[in-house]
C-alpha cells in the first residue's frame, strides 16, 4: 500500500474515534494500494484497522501477482464472502462502511453483529483525498497541459461541419491517439441551440454562422483526470455574444482570484455568481461554480454557494461559470482548473480565454 496515504486514514480515523473501517470503492483502493480492482458484482473490501490488522478482501477470480503491501484474504463464488470477513472484524467496536458498499453486503454484515454501531466512514477517505499529495499535483499538472493539446487541436474542427455526436467521436479518438486511457467524461460539444442547457446531451446538431460553440472536454492520463471549457464562435460573433462572454470571462477570473486558502469554497462561488447578477444575468447561471477532481472526475466537495469548508494546499477543483440564454440559443462557459497553493493557486489549463472567432474558410 502507499503508506503515507494509509496513515493520513488511519490518522483521520483516530480523530474521529473509529478504530475499523471497511473501503470498497475501487478509486479509493486505488488511491491507497495504487492498483485498480474492478470486482463487479462480487465483493471487494479493504479492512483498515488502527491497531494495523488491514487486509483485502478479494474474489480468487482476481489474484493479485503484484504485492500490494497488504495481506489478502482470497475467497470463491461458493463462499460467503461476508462471513469471512466478519471474522476479522472486532465485533463490540464501531465501524465505518464507504458510502458505495451494496447494500446487500452491509446487511449481511449486520445480521452477522460485526461492529457495535456503523458509521459512513467515506467521509475520512474523502477529506484525505481532497489534498494532493506531490506525486498527484505533478499528474494533476501534466493532465491538465496534455487537455490544453487536445483543446488546441478540437477548436479548429467547428467550422468542418462535423455534427456534435461526430465530434464527440473525435475527441474520443484524440485522447486515445495522445496517450489517454480515456475521456474523463463524456465530451460536451454544443453548437447555438444547444448551449442554453448547461449540460447539453450530444446530438445531430451542426454549427452555423455566428454560432456560439461550448466545447467541454477532459481525458483521464497516468489514472488522473483533467477537464477543461472553452467557448468559441464561428465566424462572426453578436454584440450580444460578446457582452455575455466577457461578463463569464471576467466572473471566472474573479472566482480564481478567490481560490486561495483560508477563504470558503462558497466565496469562490460568491465572486463570480456576484458579479454575474450585478451584471444582469444572475437567473441565467444555474448551475454551481465548480467540483473537485483527481483520479475521478467529480470528487468529494464542490464549489457552491452552500459549501462553506474552508480551502487548504493541495486542494484541486474547477471553476467555471456560465452564462445559458436558452431563448437567444446562446451560451457561454469558461472552465479552468486550479491547483491551491500556500498563498493562491495555479491555474493548470493554459489555452487563450481571449474571445476566439473561428473563421469558416479555416
Amino acid at each position: 500500500m502507499i503508506q503515507s496515504r494509509v496513515d493520513r486514514i488511519l490518522a483521520k480515523m483516530k480523530e474521529e474515534g473509529i478504530t475499523q473501517m471497511i473501503i470498497s470503492d475501487s478509486p479509493a483502493i486505488f488511491y491507497l494500494t495504487g492498483k485498480w480492482i474492478r470486482s463487479g458484482e462480487r465483493m471487494q473490501a479493504l479492512y483498515l484497522n488502527v491497531n494495523g490488522k488491514n487486509k483485502l478482501f478479494l474474489n480468487r477470480l482476481f489474484p493479485q501477482k503484484d504485492d500490494l503491501g497488504v495481506e489478502i484474504v482470497y475467497y470463491d463464488d461458493v463462499e460467503d464472502s461476508v462471513e469471512i470477513l466478519s471474522k476479522f472484524v472486532e465485533k463490540d467496536k464501531p465501524i465505518g462502511v464507504d458510502k458505495f458498499w451494496q447494500a446487500r453486503f452491509l446487511l449481511r454484515l449486520q445480521e452477522l453483529g460485526s461492529g457495535s454501531k456503523y458509521l459512513n466512514g467515506s467521509i475520512i477517505v474523502d477529506h484525505v483525498r481532497l489534498i494532493k499529495d506531490a506525486k498527484e499535483q505533478k499528474l494533476m499538472w501534466e493532465a491538465g497541459l496534455a487537455n490544453d493539446k487536445i483543446m488546441e487541436q478540437l477548436v479548429p474542427l467547428v467550422v468542418k461541419g462535423y455534427t456534435e455526436k461526430e465530434m464527440n467521436d473525435i475527441v474520443r479518438k484524440m485522447y486515445l491517439d495522445s496517450g489517454h486511457s480515456g475521456v474523463s467524461f463524456d465530451p460536451i460539444i454544443g453548437y447555438g441551440k444547444s448551449n442554453g442547457d448547461p449540460h447539453h446531451a450530444t446530438d445531430n446538431t451542426k454549427g452555423k454562422r455566428g454560432d456560439s460553440v461550448i466545447i467541454d472536454i477532459g481525458g483521464v492520463l497516468n489514472d488522473y483526470c483533467s477537464d477543461m471549457t472553452r467557448t468559441v464562435f464561428i465566424g462572426e460573433v453578436s454584440e450580444r455574444g460578446r457582452e455575455i462572454y466577457e461578463i463569464v470571462k471576467e466572473a471566472q477570473a474573479r472566482g480564481i482570484a478567490a481560490a486561495k486558502p483560508g477563504n470558503r469554497m462558497c466565496d469562490v462561488d460568491h465572486a463570480c455568481r456576484d458579479y454575474i447578477t450585478e451584471k444582469g444575468y444572475g437567473d441565467y447561471f444555474v448551475c454551481r461554480t465548480g467540483h473537485t477532481i483527481g483520479i475521478e472526475d467529480h470528487e468529494f466537495g464542490d464549489v457552491s454557494s452552500v459549501n462553506e469548508e474552508i480551502i487548504k494546499p493541495g486542494q484541486v477543483f474547477s471553476i467555471e461559470p456560465g452564462v445559458y440564454l436558452d431563448d437567444e440559443a446562446l451560451g457561454v462557459r469558461i472552465e479552468d482548473l486550479v491547483l491551491i497553493t500556500e498563498d493562491g493557486c495555479e491555474v493548470l489549463n493554459h489555452y487563450t480565454k481571449d474571445l476566439t472567432v473561428v473563421p469558416e474558410n479555416n
